[in-house]
Protein backbone atom coordinates (compact mmCIF):
# COMPACT_ATOMS: atom_id res chain seq x y z
CA UNK A 1 0.00 0.00 0.00
CA UNK A 2 2.96 2.32 0.43
CA UNK A 3 3.93 2.21 -3.05
CA UNK A 4 0.66 3.02 -3.87
CA UNK A 5 0.44 5.91 -1.59
CA UNK A 6 3.81 6.96 -3.11
CA UNK A 7 2.92 6.95 -6.34
CA UNK A 8 -0.63 9.39 -5.73
CA UNK A 9 2.41 11.45 -4.14
CA UNK A 10 4.33 11.35 -7.36
CA UNK A 11 1.25 11.53 -9.55
CA UNK A 12 -0.57 15.03 -7.70
CA UNK A 13 2.54 16.55 -7.95
CA UNK A 14 3.49 16.32 -11.86
CA UNK A 15 -0.67 16.57 -12.99
CA UNK A 16 -0.27 20.04 -11.68
CA UNK A 17 1.97 20.76 -14.27
CA UNK A 18 0.47 19.64 -17.28
CA UNK A 19 -0.96 22.18 -19.62
CA UNK A 20 -4.29 23.52 -19.06
CA UNK A 21 -5.70 21.83 -22.10
CA UNK A 22 -4.97 18.42 -20.77
CA UNK A 23 -5.30 19.35 -16.75
CA UNK A 24 -8.98 19.32 -15.78
CA UNK A 25 -9.17 15.98 -18.69
CA UNK A 26 -6.45 13.04 -18.73
CA UNK A 27 -5.07 14.95 -15.98
CA UNK A 28 -7.68 15.00 -13.58
CA UNK A 29 -8.25 11.01 -15.06
CA UNK A 30 -5.45 10.41 -13.94
CA UNK A 31 -5.63 11.54 -10.57
CA UNK A 32 -9.03 10.19 -9.87
CA UNK A 33 -8.00 6.51 -11.19
CA UNK A 34 -4.73 6.86 -8.71
CA UNK A 35 -6.59 8.03 -5.83
CA UNK A 36 -9.23 5.07 -6.51
CA UNK A 37 -6.05 2.44 -6.82
CA UNK A 38 -5.34 3.79 -3.50
CA UNK A 39 -8.72 3.41 -2.08
CA UNK A 40 -8.94 -0.02 -3.07
CA UNK A 41 -5.79 -1.40 -1.84
CA UNK A 42 -7.19 0.22 1.91
CA UNK A 43 -10.32 -1.36 1.51
CA UNK A 44 -8.77 -4.55 0.56
CA UNK A 45 -6.38 -4.38 3.91
CA UNK A 46 -9.88 -4.12 6.46
CA UNK A 47 -12.09 -6.86 4.56
CA UNK A 48 -11.37 -10.64 4.87
CA UNK A 49 -13.21 -11.34 1.50
CA UNK A 50 -10.91 -8.74 -0.10
CA UNK A 51 -10.98 -9.67 -4.02
CA UNK A 52 -13.13 -7.52 -5.52
CA UNK A 53 -11.31 -4.54 -3.97
CA UNK A 54 -8.30 -6.18 -5.25
CA UNK A 55 -9.00 -6.43 -8.82
CA UNK A 56 -10.20 -3.27 -8.70
CA UNK A 57 -6.93 -2.37 -7.80
CA UNK A 58 -5.32 -4.29 -10.58
CA UNK A 59 -7.97 -2.24 -13.19
CA UNK A 60 -7.11 0.99 -12.05
CA UNK A 61 -2.99 -0.28 -12.68
CA UNK A 62 -3.55 -1.19 -16.28
CA UNK A 63 -5.85 2.03 -16.86
CA UNK A 64 -3.16 3.98 -15.35
CA UNK A 65 -0.84 2.30 -17.53
CA UNK A 66 -2.28 3.72 -21.08
CA UNK A 67 -3.25 7.00 -19.51
CA UNK A 68 0.77 7.34 -18.55
CA UNK A 69 1.23 6.02 -22.03
CA UNK A 70 -0.80 9.17 -23.34
CA UNK A 71 0.62 11.27 -21.80
CA UNK A 72 4.23 10.22 -23.16
CA UNK A 73 2.97 10.47 -26.41
CA UNK A 74 1.04 13.69 -26.13
CA UNK A 75 4.35 14.86 -24.77
CA UNK A 76 2.88 15.84 -21.59
CA UNK A 77 4.94 13.69 -19.63
CA UNK A 78 8.87 13.91 -20.12
CA UNK A 79 10.13 10.50 -21.02
CA UNK A 80 12.16 10.22 -17.40
CA UNK A 81 8.80 10.27 -15.61
CA UNK A 82 7.00 8.28 -18.11
CA UNK A 83 9.75 5.61 -17.59
CA UNK A 84 9.58 5.70 -13.26
CA UNK A 85 5.35 5.67 -13.76
CA UNK A 86 6.06 2.66 -15.86
CA UNK A 87 7.96 1.28 -13.82
CA UNK A 88 6.33 2.36 -10.18
CA UNK A 89 2.99 0.90 -11.75
CA UNK A 90 4.44 -2.36 -12.62
CA UNK A 91 5.49 -2.94 -9.18
CA UNK A 92 2.20 -2.41 -7.99
CA UNK A 93 1.22 -4.28 -9.98
CA UNK A 94 2.83 -7.26 -9.13
CA UNK A 95 1.95 -6.55 -5.43
CA UNK A 96 -1.54 -6.56 -6.28
CA UNK A 97 -1.18 -9.82 -8.77
CA UNK A 98 0.36 -11.49 -6.01
CA UNK A 99 -1.98 -10.33 -3.39
CA UNK A 100 -5.38 -11.17 -5.75
CA UNK A 101 -3.54 -14.59 -5.98
CA UNK A 102 -3.35 -15.07 -2.68
CA UNK A 103 -7.37 -14.20 -1.62
CA UNK A 104 -8.02 -16.57 -4.90
CA UNK A 105 -6.68 -19.67 -3.28
CA UNK A 106 -7.99 -18.88 0.13
CA UNK A 107 -11.33 -18.86 -1.26
CA UNK A 108 -11.04 -21.68 -3.18
CA UNK A 109 -11.47 -19.48 -6.52
CA UNK A 110 -8.37 -20.10 -8.18
CA UNK A 111 -9.99 -20.10 -12.02
CA UNK A 112 -12.00 -17.09 -12.00
CA UNK A 113 -11.57 -16.00 -15.72
CA UNK A 114 -9.64 -12.76 -14.91
CA UNK A 115 -6.80 -11.71 -16.18
CA UNK A 116 -3.97 -11.14 -12.85
CA UNK A 117 -0.84 -9.23 -13.07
Amino acid sequence: MQKAYDWNVWVLQHVKNFPKEYKFSLGQTITESSLRLLMSLVDATYRRRNEQEIEAAVREVNRLRYLTRLSKDLRILPRNSQEFAAKALDEIGRMAGGWLKSARRRTGDGASGQPVE
